[in-house]
C-alpha cells in the first residue's frame, strides 16, 4: 500500500483519500467567525450527538481542545491530575502552566491510574496548597502504548472526583480506537466527563482538526477563548467536511489497524531480538537491547520510519496508509536491523 517509506511514526502522517478530497472540494462554506459555515455547524452537531453532549466546537488541534477545556475548568494556582505520561503534561509545550496558570500532577503508572492514586494525590484544601480542580483521563493513552482506560476504573475515578468537587476532562484524541476495541460506544465512554476532546487526524485520516465537546455554556466560553488564542477560522468548512467524512467512513476500519499492530508485535516477539509490549489498539511499544536512536536511523536507511520513545524504546503506530504487508515488512526490517552485525546502534 505504501508508495514511499513505510511510515510507522504516527497515525497523523496519513494523507486525505481521493474521496475525502472530493468532499472537501465540494463543501458548502461560510465565515465561521460570524457563525455562518454550515459544514462546521453540521460537524459540531454530529460530534455533540455522537458523544451525547449538548454542543461541540471545531478547533485546529487536540492540544487546543485540551487547553480550552483546562481554561474552562480552572483558575491560576489550581492543580490538575493526569496519568503518568499524559499528553497534556508532555506534549503541549507547557501550555497548561502558560495559559491557565495551573500545575499538572502525574499520577499512577504506565498511562493509567485509579481512584486510590487520585485520592493519594489530592492535597488538603488549605490556603498554602494548590486547589484541586480537574482530573484528566487520556483514552487511549499515547505514552502508555495505546492503552485503553478501564471503564470500570474510570467510573470509580469519576465518582471520587464528583465527591471531591473536581471537574472531569477526557482527552479522547484516540477515543475512536477505544470504542472499536471495547465495543462500547463513544457516547458511553464519554458519559462520565464534563468536557471531551476528540481528534480527526489521529487514525481517521483527516488532514487537521479536533473538537471540544461539552455543555452549551462551556462551549460558548471556549469559543471566546479559541478566538483569544488566534484560532477563529473563516471558510473552514473545507476542513470540517474532511472531519465529517473521517468520522462517518473511517471509524469501523480501525480494527484493521489493531490487527496490524498485533501482527507487528508478534513478529518482533517471535524473533527474540526485542521485547514488544502487547498492543491494545494501534500503538506498539518495543523495548530494544540497543540504543533507540541508532535503530531509528538504521531503519530509515531501509525505508522504514519509527519514533524513538526513550533511550531504548521505539514506538510503532499503525494506520490506514500502511497495509498489513507494509507492517509485516516493517517488523522484519526491525528484526533484521537488530540481527545485523556491526549495527549502528550502540549497546545501552
Amino acid at each position: 500500500m505504501s508508495k514511499g517509506p513505510i511510515d510507522l511514526r504516527s497515525d497523523t502522517v496519513t494523507r486525505p483519500s481521493r474521496a475525502m478530497r472530493e468532499v472537501m472540494a465540494n463543501a458548502e462554506v461560510g465565515d465561521d467567525v460570524y457563525g455562518e459555515d454550515p459544514t462546521v455547524h453540521a460537524l459540531e452537531a454530529r460530534i455533540a450527538e455522537l458523544l451525547g453532549k449538548e454542543a461541540a466546537l471545531f478547533v485546529p488541534s487536540g492540544t487546543m481542545g485540551n487547553q480550552l477545556a483546562i481554561l474552562s475548568h480552572t483558575r491560576p494556582g489550581d492543580e490538575v491530575y493526569a496519568a503518568e505520561g499524559a499528553h497534556c503534561a508532555w506534549y503541549e509545550s507547557g501550555a497548561a502552566g502558560a495559559l491557565s496558570g495551573v500545575q499538572i500532577v502525574e499520577i499512577g503508572k504506565d498511562g493509567a491510574f485509579d481512584e486510590k492514586d487520585l485520592a493519594a494525590a489530592i492535597k488538603p484544601r488549605a490556603y498554602w496548597c494548590p486547589n484541586p480542580r480537574l482530573v484528566v483521563v487520556e483514552n487511549t493513552h499515547n505514552r502508555g502504548g495505546g492503552k485503553i482506560a478501564s471503564h470500570d476504573v474510570t467510573l470509580r475515578v469519576a465518582a471520587l472526583a464528583r465527591k471531591e468537587g473536581l471537574g472531569l476532562h477526557l482527552d479522547g484524541a484516540r477515543l475512536w480506537h477505544a470504542a472499536i476495541a471495547t465495543g462500547r460506544s463513544e457516547r458511553e465512554l464519554a458519559e462520565p466527563f464534563d468536557t471531551i476532546s476528540v481528534c480527526f487526524s489521529k487514525g481517521l485520516g483527516a488532514p487537521v482538526g479536533s473538537a471540544l465537546v461539552s455543555t452549551k455554556e462551556r462551549v460558548t466560553a471556549a469559543r471566546r477563548h479559541r478566538k483569544m488564542l488566534g484560532a477563529g477560522m473563516r471558510q473552514v468548512g473545507i476542513l470540517a467536511a474532511a472531519a465529517l467524512y473521517a468520522v462517518d467512513h473511517n471509524r469501523a476500519r480501525l480494527s484493521e489497524d489493531h490487527a496490524s499492530a498485533k501482527r507487528f508485535a508478534d513478529i518482533v516477539r517471535e524473533s527474540g531480538r526485542a521485547t514488544a509490549l502487547s498492543p491494545e489498539t494501534n500503538v506498539v511499544m518495543v523495548d530494544l537491547p540497543v540504543a533507540a536512536d541508532g535503530i531509528v536511523k538504521a531503519l530509515a536507511e531501509r525505508g522504514v520510519l519509527l519514533s524513538a520513545f526513550g533511550p531504548t524504546r521505539v514506538r510503532v503506530v499503525t494506520h490506514m496508509d500502511v497495509g498489513l504487508s507494509d507492517v509485516e515488512a516493517g517488523a522484519r526490517a526491525l528484526v533484521d536491523a537488530l540481527s545485523a552485525p556491526g549495527s549502528s546502534a550502540k549497546e545501552s
